[in-house]
Formats: C-alpha cells, sequence, structure tokens
C-alpha cells in the first residue's frame, strides 16, 4: 500500500478504536517485529505467521513469512493470515519462492527442514478442507484452533458440543487425541467434561455428564482411598462462583507441580470417571501444570510429538499476553493492517474514505456559500451518510 493509503488506515484505525481495543486486536501479532526479519532468530518458539498465495499458489510447495517480510517483501501481493505457528523460520527468499528474494536477509538456508506445513499455508482449514472465509458455506460457524496441529476447525466438525467457559483455554482435536492417546487418560479428570445430547419428547437438551452429584462423589471417594500420592484437587468440587479464568484455590496455588512421589499418569485413579475416547477435548487454564513429568512420560511426549505441552509459555494465551505487553506505535498499527485480509483493508480504508470525502464536501458547500455548520446540520449529515451507507450492499465489516 501507498503511504498515503498507510497514514489513511493509521488514522481510522485510531478512530475506530480506543488504546484498550487496539491493544486486543494488536495481541494477534504476540510482539512479532514488524521491520526486521525473524530468520535471524532460528525457529521462533512462536510468531506471527502469513503465507503468499502470490508466490507460492495451489499447487507449489507452501512457505511461510514472518511480519516483517509480509509487510516489507510481499508488500502489494495476496498475503493471509495463519495467525501465530510454533517453532517456525521464516522461508521468504528461500527455495520455497523460486527467484524471488528477501530484500531483509538475502543470505538464507535454501529450506527451513524443521518447519511443519498443513493445508492452512494453501488457504484450507478444518477437517473438510474448506477455505475461511468460504463463499459457498450459508453456516454462521466460528473456527477454533487445535493447540497440537495447530489447524483451525469449524465447531460443528469437531465431533462435540463446543463448552463456552472462561475457564476452558485450550482445545485438541480428536485425531490429535489419539496421536497421543495417554491424554485420553487426563482428560478424564482433567478436561472439561464432554456435553451429550438427549432426545425428550422430540427436544434436544444438552447434559454435562460431570453434574451427577453421586458420580462427582465417587470421583473424590476415589481418591481419598488411594492413599498418600493420590490427590483430590482437580476433582474436587468447585466454588459456584469460580468462574474467572485465573482464579484458583489455595491448594493449587501452594501444592508445587513438580510435587510427586511417582508418575502422576500411573496414579490417577483406574476407578475414576469413564469418557469417550471421542470429539475433541477442551482443557482449563494450567491443565499443562498437572501433567507427568516423570522420565517415562517425557519419552512419551517426545515420542508423539507434543513435549512442548510441558512448557506454559507455549500456549496462546502467553503468546497474546507478549502482544498486549507491547507499546502502541505507528509501526505496530500498520503491522496490525498488514495482517488483516484484503477484503477487509479495502473496506477499512473504504470507510473512512468515504467519511472523509463526504464531510469535505459538506463543508466546502457550506465555506461557499457562507454559512455557520450547526449542530443541526451535522447531525443531518450523519444521519444521512447512515442511510446511504445501509443502502449498500456488504456495507459492514
Amino acid at each position: 500500500m501507498s503511504d498515503d493509503i498507510e497514514d489513511t488506515a493509521i488514522v481510522s484505525l485510531r478512530d475506530i478504536m480506543d488504546e484498550d481495543e487496539l491493544r486486543e486486536a494488536l495481541s494477534v501479532l504476540g510482539g512479532s517485529d514488524p521491520e526486521h526479519c525473524s530468520y535471524t532468530k532460528g525457529y521462533v518458539k512462536r510468531q506471527a505467521v502469513f503465507a503468499c498465495s502470490t508466490c507460492t499458489p495451489t499447487g507449489v510447495d507452501p512457505g511461510g513469512l514472518c511480519l516483517a517480510c509480509a509487510n516489507i517483501c510481499h508488500d502489494g501481493h495476496d498475503i493471509f493470515e495463519l495467525y501465530t505457528k510454533r517453532q517456525f523460520r521464516c522461508d521468504c527468499g528461500n527455495d520455497k519462492f523460486g527467484d524471488f528474494n528477501c530484500q531483509l536477509n538475502p543470505t538464507k538456508d535454501s529450506l527451513n527442514l524443521k518447519n511443519k506445513y498443513n493445508h492452512n499455508f494453501c488457504g484450507k482449514y478444518c477437517s473438510c478442507d474448506r477455505p475461511y472465509p468460504d463463499a459457498d458455506d450459508q453456516v454462521d460457524d466460528e473456527m477454533i484452533q487445535c493447540i497440537i496441529c495447530e489447524d483451525w476447525y469449524h465447531t460443528r466438525h469437531l465431533g462435540c458440543a463446543v463448552v463456552d467457559s472462561e475457564e476452558l483455554q485450550e482445545m485438541v482435536c480428536e485425531a490429535c487425541m489419539n496421536k497421543a492417546p495417554f491424554l485420553w487418560s487426563y482428560a478424564a479428570h482433567i478436561a472439561a467434561a464432554p456435553v451429550i445430547k438427549v432426545g425428550h419428547s422430540g427436544e434436544e437438551l444438552e447434559v454435562n455428564v460431570d453434574e451427577l452429584e453421586n458420580q462427582e462423589d465417587r470421583k473424590c471417594e476415589a481418591f481419598r482411598n488411594g492413599g498418600e500420592g493420590s490427590s483430590c484437587q482437580t476433582l474436587d468440587k468447585q466454588p459456584e462462583n469460580r468462574s474467572a479464568a485465573f482464579k484458583r484455590t489455595h491448594q493449587e496455588m501452594t501444592d508445587s507441580p513438580v510435587k510427586t512421589h511417582g508418575c502422576r499418569l500411573k496414579e490417577l485413579p483406574t476407578g475414576g470417571p469413564h469418557r469417550a475416547r471421542e470429539g475433541a477435548v477442551f482443557w482449563p487454564y494450567n491443565w499443562r501444570s498437572k501433567l507427568c513429568t516423570c522420565v517415562s512420560c517425557k519419552r512419551a511426549y517426545v515420542k508423539a510429538e507434543v513435549q512442548f505441552l510441558l512448557d506454559e509459555s507455549d500456549t496462546v494465551l502467553a503468546y497474546e499476553n507478549s502482544g498486549r505487553a507491547q507499546p502502541l506505535g505507528e509501526d505496530r498499527l500498520m503491522s496490525f493492517l498488514s495482517s488483516l485480509d484484503h477484503v477487509q483493508q479495502l473496506e477499512m480504508i473504504y470507510h473512512y474514505n468515504d467519511l472523509k470525502t463526504e464531510l469535505t464536501t459538506f463543508l466546502q458547500q457550506h465555506a461557499v456559500e457562507h454559512k455557520v455548520v450547526t449542530a443541526e446540520d451535522i447531525e443531518q449529515f450523519f444521519e444521512g451518510l447512515q442511510s446511504r451507507k445501509r443502502g449498500r450492499p456488504n456495507a459492514g465489516y
């Protein structure tokens, strides 16, 4: 985009968002550097990643870009955002891009062999392998990212009812649960209880399996009878007002997550709740700290390629918090604009330019006629602008 359009877009962002809203919007960049290629940092734990369909269209070996290369090297190209990927190194200018050279770091290895790619890099998502947004999909459906494969799924394709709770921070899809099958054992005790649909008189009701009092009592009793090595903290009934994600009991705050006499996985009570091994699983805040860290379990994490689950700084929440902590500036605002897709960019700039043009014409007309602009004139101007906006197709964004 030209400098004039960049300036216009930045002004429009400041006009339509307050500082807190801007910080929340910019959190998706996770503090990524908008000016310097991240290649020199190696395989970054987490960063904003983009793909360029101009340079790597469908059918070509996919490649990923850091924020700076998406902004500078591929300015004017058809860029789409992939949100965040873990352990990724910028591909801009390597063999995946043919004769295209990176302007910020032209001396790169031919390939980044440790990078992992999926169909997201080709603009496809979910088990249905469809684009997003999808012009042929008439269902208004939210998409949720799996924290292991990092693919995005329509909620209707997760194989379970979506649990709406402030305490649930992460989701693991069914395919990834099966790749790391030991997670099913933890899911029965730590994760959100599965929601099942039961029919009654022609109506469907959603029932939380763990909300049955007798079952709750049996769970805690099983823990208490397990001896000193057992704990009931993950299954004890929580206070009714404990809805915020960051509220924890005194026991959770004082018990060290590494204090154990053996393998936590083996110490899970066999007589505990049964959970069918199907559908995606939603996990609560701080669930990673409850995973066993014995040598045998660590080997299992490595074998399943999920060792990052032991790193709580790997979470998307930690990534976004790093973005929220960054100071606001023109470069960050421009980076946010660049992270929007082409349609969103044009919509934002269009609406701002529309307002500026019509307001300028309105004021010039009053100046030519030597009329004083009254409060009633301003009110009529915006009412007319709003009515014209409602009359245009695709007027909102």
